[in-house]
């Protein structure tokens, strides 16, 4: 799995956040607890990381990632009952725009954490083919 360690320490940050707090909180509460504790798993972050976006090599604006861990991995949130398809494609968007390969897509807003891994797949397969192409 594409950075198991890094996604793994998210996710236990994140957990533990959620078992603290429970459900019911605004987005923001979660953010600022996350922020104290992703360091107690060793990460370095970036909070509401500002990206740019581009349409055909033109910057067009920008957003603000929830955060951007170990400068790999945009982590967005959510205080919603279900996660439906359109945040899930929200998010696939966002990794698209900002070439990143991977997300995780937390939902504080159930009883039990819910976590969603979102890849950008074309950026992902350009890598795997790239690297062959090195080692060849």
């Amino acid at each position: 799995m594409l950075y198991e360690d890094v996604t793994g320490r998210i996710i236990a940050a994140a957990m533990k956040v959620h078992a603290t707090l429970g459900n019911g909180f605004q987005e923001v509460i979660y953010q600022r607890a996350l922020e104290l504790e992703l360091p107690h798993h060793s990460l370095v972050f970036e909070r509401e990381k500002e990206m740019p976006i581009y349409y055909r090599n033109q910057l067009i604006g920008t957003r603000r990632v929830d955060f951007f861990v170990e400068s790999l991995i945009m982590v967005e949130f959510k205080t919603i009952s279900q996660l439906d398809d359109v945040h899930l494609a929200q998010a696939r968007n966002y990794l698209e725009a900002y070439q990143v390969e991977l997300g995780l897509l937390l939902n504080f807003g159930t009883t039990s954490l819910d976590v969603k891994r979102v890849y950008h797949n074309k950026l992902i397969q350009a890598r795997s083919r790239s690297n062959r192409r090195i080692a060849l």
